[in-house]
């Protein structure tokens, strides 16, 4: 692809210059914290018994202060958190270019322009992977220091291979909002999509539809408790496949065939 080094590099220096690293890295180091305090909670019965409706939301989410629990806890965040906070990137590193109107400035370099929206999504992935990695460092700090019990060996490798997992599938997902970025002009229109993403999800689970809803399937696949779900088919893979590459495809058309009049 031409250009499409010089275009990465690019685009980790607006990333480099802004303070919304710090800012994702903030609001998703929440998630190991608020485990580390459920499994305080769970650890405490008497502690359990004061906080009441706490100690019972932490029984469903968590179910035992363990690692597989806690690490199961991670990619769960990582599956519904993660998706918000993700979805919050793409929304920034697409449509900062309108809201700043540098978009004509951006369109006018020698650089085609499938060059520059993969170059974007290069850095959204690398972005959200590095993110999801530093949280899994912060959230083994965090369990240290509520003093879980040690783990065997065998739990670290599925523990994080599914954290993994789950952070590759919830970032396949979001590549729509870039298309929403793009074709709102701006910041508003992909956030508004996520969130309803988000309330969709809620239902079409609810009902019992979630392996055939790609929004799903990551907090399905991630399971409660560190629990996976068994309904999920390659099917369900293909689906979030198939969504990841459609927002790619829909953004690339949109800026290789819209007018940019700003």
């Amino acid at each position: 692809m031409y250009n499409l080094a010089p275009a990465v590099w690019v685009e980790l220096l607006k990333v480099r210059r802004s303070r919304m690293p710090l800012y994702t890295l903030l609001g998703f180091a929440l998630a190991p914290l608020a485990g580390g305090f459920f499994m305080i909670v769970l650890k405490d019965p008497e502690l359990a018994r004061r906080v009441g409706i706490i100690s019972a939301k932490a029984q469903i989410v968590a179910g035992a202060a363990d690692w597989p629990t806690y690490l199961g806890f991670l990619a769960q965040a990582t599956a519904v958190g993660g998706f918000i906070l993700f979805s919050l990137i793409v929304s920034w590193v697409f449509g900062r270019e309108f809201a700043d109107y540098t978009v004509k400035d951006l369109l006018a370099l020698p650089t085609p322009r499938s060059s520059l929206v993969l170059a974007k999504f290069i850095v959204v992935a690398v972005w959200s992977a590095v993110l999801t990695a530093m949280i899994f460092v912060i959230g083994v700090g965090v369990g240290q220091v509520v003093g879980l019990p040690p783990a065997p060996a065998g739990v670290w490798g599925p523990g994080t291979v599914v954290l993994a997992i789950t952070a590759g599938l919830t970032i396949a997902l979001v590549t729509p909002v870039a298309f929403f970025a793009s074709a709102g002009r701006g910041y508003l229109p992909p956030m508004g999509a996520a969130i309803l993403v988000v309330v969709l999800t809620q239902i079409i689970a609810a009902a019992g539809w979630g392996d055939y809803f790609p929004w799903s399937i990551p907090a399905l696949y991630a399971g409660i408790g560190g629990v996976q779900s068994l309904t999920l088919s390659p099917i369900s893979y293909a689906l979030v496949g198939a969504t990841g590459l459609v927002g790619v495809i829909a953004t690339l058309v949109w800026w290789e065939l819209a007018d940019q009049p700003r």
